[in-house]
Order: C-alpha cells, then structure tokens, then sequence
C-alpha cells in the first residue's frame, strides 16, 4: 500500500443514532475510493464493516469497524461506530483516536436520543462534526423540520453548505452552495451531472448562500471585515473560513446524501478530504506527565492502542494511532504500561476483514499490528528512545446494567472466566468479578441489550452455555450507638483446653472522631460458652486507656479501628491478634445479613487468661463472639448502595420517567435541559434499561455511577432480616 504523510491523512469517527444509515455510508465510502468493487448492503449481509456473525445476525452494528479509503490522493480512515446506547463504549474509544466526526441524521426522524447521546461525546473530546442528511429518499423525509431540530438543539454554528431539492420518493438532486451548482444523480445513484441552478432555486439557492456566508464570516475576525467591505467572500476565502471554523468547533457543516442509493457521497468524501482536519492541525495527545505529543515524523515513535479484536483466523489484533514518529517493518518498540518490549513485524491497514500491509507508517495514521505480546486496550508503544511517555488512556463509561452469571454446566466455569476476560479486552465496558461476599459471578455492561450479546458470544463463539440469575446486592452492615459485650469462650475435653475472655466495647467510626476515653453505656451483655444464659444487663461508665492502635483500611470500603486497652496484663499482647482475627472474619460475613460490616471501632479492655488452656484459637472465637453480640446490641443498620442517575429523556416524556423514578425510591435532585439528576438504590435499578426503553419508546437514555452507601429503611431492614434468617435456617 501507498504511504501516506500526515498532512494527506483525514481521520472521521461515523457516528449517530441507530437506523441512520452509519455502516451503508461507509460501504459507499470504500466504492467510492475504489476499495471494492460492488456495494453490498445490510439487507443483504454482505458489508464491509459488519462482518462479525452476530451483526449479520441482528443486522445492526456491534462493534466499531476500523475502514480505509482513498479519495483524492487522501487516506480517510473510517471507524464506522454503532448507533444503540449499549455499545457507547465503541462510539468513545473511536472518537478518542478520530479527529473529526461525520454525524448521520435520518431526515424521516430528525434529532433522536442517539443523537443527543453521541454529540455530547464530540463535545466531550472537543472533535469537530460535520452533519450528514441521510434517508432524504424517504416518502416521511422532512429536510425543513431536521434543520430546525439540528439549530435547536446544536444552536447557531449549524451551516447549510446543501440542500436538497427534491426530498421523498424519486429523490436525486442536491444544490451546492459551494460551488453554487446543482448535483443530479443517476438512478443507481454514482457520478453526478453537474448543472447550473434552476430558475426556480435561484433566489432560494443565492439566499441561502449569503446565509452561509455570513455564518461562515461572523467564525473569524479577519473575514467579517472582508464580508464588510465587498459583501461577500471568495471561493478561496469560503473554503479557509470553513475549515478554520470546523476545527475551532464554530462551523457545523451540514450536506446532504442517500447512501442507500450512493447519491452524495463521493461530495461528501472530496469536502473531507479538503476541509477535515489532518492529524497535525489538531490539538496534541496529553501523557500521564502532562506532556503534549503533536503528531510530527521526526518526533520518536509514540503510538496509542485505541482497540482490541480477537478472531478466529488471526488472533488478536491491536488497533492504533501513531501520535508521533515513523513505524516501519521489524521494528522493536517497548510497550510504556507494561514495560515489556514488542516486535511489530508487519503493520496493516484494516478494512473490516480485509487488511493490506503497509510499509511504513506517518504520525497521524490508524493503522493495526498482529499478535503482540503484551499489549492491550488503553497501551502506549514508544520507541526505545522514549519508553515511558504513557498516553493517557481513554476513560469508559461506568457500567449500568448488572446481572449474575453462572455456567450451566459446572466443568465450564474456568473456560467461563477465560472467555469473559478476553470479551473484556475487546470490549472495555463488559466487566465482570466474583464476589465473595454474594458468592456470585457478576457481569456489568450498558444495558441488557448489551448482556444478551455478551450472551450470545459465550454460547455461540466460546462454547459456553451460561445462565443469567437476578444478581444480589452488595449490601453492608453498620451500627449507630456504641454497644460493650464479653465472651468467655471455655472448652473442656480432656487433653489441653480452650480457654479465653474479652470484654470490648464497639462504636460507630468517623473520620476526624477523638480517641476514645470514657463511655457511658445503657447495656452491658457477657455471656460465656459454659453457661449461655448467664447474660446480665445494666448501666456502667468505662475509662479507657490506650496502649496501641490498628487502622485496617477495608476492601471493601470503610474503616476498622481496633484499639489495645489492655491494662495490668490482663491479656498477653500475643492474644491481641488473634482477637483481631476474630473480629475480622465476622467483619466479613456480618451478623445481620452476612455482608461486609465497616465503618466500626473496638477497644478490646479486659479479659482473663489461663496458664494453660488460653491460646490463639480460644482468643479468637472469644473476640469473634462478643463483637456479634456487642454488634446486636448496637443499633445494627444495613446500608444499600446508592447510584447518581442521570437521564436524558425528551420534555413530554418527562413525567412518565419521573413517576417511575419516584416508585423506585429515587430522591430527585434536580432537572435542566431535559436532564433528570437523581439518587437511587442500586436494588431498584434491576432491568431499569428495558423500563426506560418501554416508557418513552427507545428515546431516552442514562448514566449511572456509584454514590454512596446510606441506610435501608426500616421495612425493607426488616424484610432483609427475615429472608436471612429463613436463608440460614434452610442451610442449617
């Protein structure tokens, strides 16, 4: 393959709702170039960019496809990215690496919820986008009222450099009010006869184009005072005035196409190729230092692995952009995240399934290596002369949908684990773990749609029937009062004995609390192994005096403080942790529920020794017991997870979504733009996604992110409570 310097390098992320016509551009986009010789179409199963066996299955994309073609002795490399919520992950990592942006619209439905979704991630990379009008062949195509909704919701820098003349059925001409012509296309759609404007579009077509103008003057001081004095600009000045106001995110171009019949897309390829960005003219990639690499050949190799594919016929595949430097054949890199040093034997231009090898690759290019080592998603490969510049890596999305997963046969659950973790390094939103505290494999994605495919992979691809099962939650177990208690665990079976008391007092832990000195207590509880029913209760003042201190920083989130205050021996220092050891297994598994407890300090002050009997397993199960009993006695509370939830949800679907929220025990914290911000329980979120989908048909979308632990209320503690005894009662 030709190479191709950074400055003939275009790179466009195709992005946009489901149905908007992404991966059918994208087939014209290759035709065009010359890349292949027919068009395929998703009907017929046969596209370039969705190969995989399941997007030919459900006819839609899954996976972002990494596309070439040549237009004008320019490279346009395509990531042509899926349109459903569930796969964002893929539109993120694209849009990461792409420098521009080409925005698919369906002109039959205007602005949709995937729209609104893939823009705000433009926005948040800063990349510019160039809109494309697609389905304008359609009977319901409404060109008027999508332009409407683009400046409604995009606002003034949305440009009209086409317009269509003749949108519905039996549509082929554009006029171009760059070139002031109109573009009629043949049936078959292709190479278009180029006229001069009708009489019937001339004032509207002239119209326009003063508007296009001025849009295009009011983006750059220098041209307004050109629009000034002659009252209009040039051809070279339009064509500057663009493409500075596309990189400045200024200028929003909006042409038009019907890429089902390859009407528009070779203009729409030839106004990439001279008004998109080149990799150098954006703004540099930041390291983890703070450093800025801009793409420049002479610079040493800094290349980012932006995607990671595994098939069945090559192995793993690792996508990148070389953000700096030359890569040619043979050549040893050392990978920056993982210090380990990689040999690129061949890098590969990637066209869905096909792939053509390159000779040497310019900053600036998306290209592909087979089969590393090392190196997966998110990796930095540098050459030898720079090994620790690390690019900083693209941030996914928190998962928002979870499920349990289970084999369903018990022999597969190590190949169960072994195809989840490489689902994970190609898709870097598909996370899953085994939770001790739930005795579950949890799977966490973006949605159910999301799930069922990773589904669909096990049982299809890796051979691995699975279940999905309602996942439990991740509940956690506090107290609210202090609470003392002591256990004198005694055993007498001939031979050596078991010997050992603890009395301790527990409390509730916050940061920034004073070490503990004295406590006046309502209830004191003892009990002993020998005589269970000696407890006695009353109300006593304890000092305390501290002789050492463990700060135990949990795991699983909050805090242990076990305090020594032991005074006058009355418990050897060799005991002390074992007693700690006690009071860490039962940490583990709570006494109200079985979940993880935190947020607790101790201060172990007495006990009583035996010269013989006592040793570490008596301290243990002595510390292990009075700290359940101190922890029943102390205002036990479970606490829920809670999520902030962010959905995005058109106006008049607005109240339905709320009314859902409210019985899901959502706290509402606020509403802006068609934005509602809330706090929920992660225990009410089961199949939110499915629920959204049906209130508002498809057209809402969310986000959801870990909060914050707070308590249950006391109905639902009391239902907790009560599933747990009967749990354990059915185990005994």
């Amino acid at each position: 393959m030709k190479e191709y310097q950074t400055q003939d390098i275009r790179n466009i992320a195709l992005i946009g709702g489901a149905k908007t016509g992404k991966t059918t551009l994208a087939e014209c986009m290759l035709f065009e170039g010359g890349i292949i010789n027919r068009r395929g179409t998703v009907d017929d199963k046969n596209t370039v960019s969705d190969f995989r066996e399941i997007e030919l299955e459900r006819q839609n994309s899954v996976f972002a496809s990494v596309l070439y073609t040549i237009f004008n002795d320019k490279k346009i490399n395509i990531l042509d990215t899926p349109g459903f919520d569930d796969f964002i992950g893929e539109v993120i990592g694209s849009l990461r690496v792409a420098d521009s942006a080409v925005m698919t619209i369906n002109a039959q439905n205007g602005v949709e919820v995937g729209t609104e979704v893939t823009w705000r991630q433009a926005e948040k990379f800063d990349k510019p986008v160039i809109f494309a009008i697609n389905h304008l062949e359609h009977e319901n195509s409404n060109w008027d009222e999508t332009i409407t909704q683009l400046k409604q919701h995009f606002g003034g820098g949305i440009t009209i450099l086409q317009y269509p003349v003749n949108a519905g059925i039996g549509f082929n001409s554009i006029i171009d009010l760059m070139k002031m012509k109109l573009f009629k296309y043949p049936e078959d759609g292709g190479k278009p006869e180029i006229l001069d404007i009708p009489g019937d579009q001339k004032d509207k077509a002239e119209e326009m184009q003063a508007a296009m103008i001025e849009d295009l003057a009011a983006n750059d001081e220098e041209l307004m005072e050109k629009f000034f004095e002659k009252g209009t600009l040039s051809e070279d000045e339009i064509q500057s005035g663009l493409k500075l106001g596309i990189i400045d995110r200024g200028i929003f171009p909006v042409l038009c196409v019907n890429a089902k019949q390859n009407m528009g897309v070779g203009r729409l390829l030839e106004f990439i190729a001279n008004n998109a960005p080149a990799p150098d003219e954006m703004p540099g990639v930041k390291t983890t230092e703070g450093k800025e690499l801009k793409c420049n050949n002479d610079d040493p190799v800094s290349a980012f692995v932006f995607k990671t594919m595994i098939e069945s016929h090559l192995g793993e595949i690792s996508f990148f952009k070389l953000y700096a430097g030359e890569i040619g054949e043979s050549e040893d890199l050392m990978n920056a995240n993982t210090s380990t040093k990689e040999r690129i034997s061949q890098v590969f231009a990637f066209a869905g399934k096909n792939r053509e090898k390159v000779g040497k690759v310019h900053s600036g290019d998306i290209v592909a290596a087979i089969k590393l080592k090392s190196t997966k998603t998110n990796n930095t490969l540098n050459s030898l002369k720079n090994p620790d510049d690390v690019i900083e890596p693209t941030v996914f999305p928190d998962p928002k949908f979870r499920t349990a997963i289970k084999a369903k046969n018990q022999a597969d659950d190590e190949k169960l684990g072994v195809a989840l973790n490489e689902i994970h390094r190609m898709d870097q939103t598909v996370i899953s773990a085994y939770y001790k505290e739930l005795r579950q494999m949890i799977l966490e994605g973006q949605g159910e749609l999301h799930l069922n495919i990773v589904k669909w992979h096990l049982e299809n691809l890796y051979k691995v029937p699975v279940d999905f099962l309602t996942p439990k939650i991740p509940y956690r177990e506090t107290i609210t009062r202090p609470s003392q208690a002591s256990y004198l665990h005694k055993k007498q079976s001939g031979g050596a004995g078991q010997f050992g008391q603890v009395y301790m007092i527990i409390e509730p832990y916050e940061e920034g609390m004073p070490e503990p000195s004295k406590y006046k207590l309502k209830q004191v509880l003892s009990m002993s192994s020998v005589n269970p029913l000696s407890a006695q209760k009353g109300d006593t003042e304890i000092t305390v005096n501290v002789r050492g201190k463990d700060e135990i920083s949990l795991e699983w989130g909050g805090k242990l403080i076990f305090y020594n205050c032991i005074v006058g021996g009355a418990i050897d220092a060799r005991f002390l942790p074992a007693i700690l050891k006690g009071i860490m297994e039962r940490m583990e598994q709570g006494p109200l529920t079985g979940s993880y407890a935190r947020d607790i300090r101790v201060c172990v002050y007495d006990g009583k020794m035996h010269p013989v009997d006592s040793n570490e397993v008596s301290f243990k199960l002595a510390g292990k017991t009075a700290f359940s009993m101190a922890f029943r006695e102390a205002g036990p509370k479970i606490m829920e997870p809670v999520y902030d939830l962010e959905v995005i949800v058109p106006e008049d679907k607005m109240g339905n979504v709320m009314t859902d929220l409210q019985g899901r025990r959502a706290v509402i914290m606020g509403m802006e733009g068609g934005v509602i911000k809330a706090k929920v329980p992660l225990a009410e979120m089961g199949r939110y996604s499915t629920a959204l989908s049906s209130l508002t048909s498809g057209r809402a979308s969310y986000t959801m992110k870990f909060s914050e632990y707070a308590p249950v209320p006391g109905e639902i503690q009391d239902k907790l409570l009560k599933e747990y005894a009967e749990k354990q009662k059915e185990e005994d």
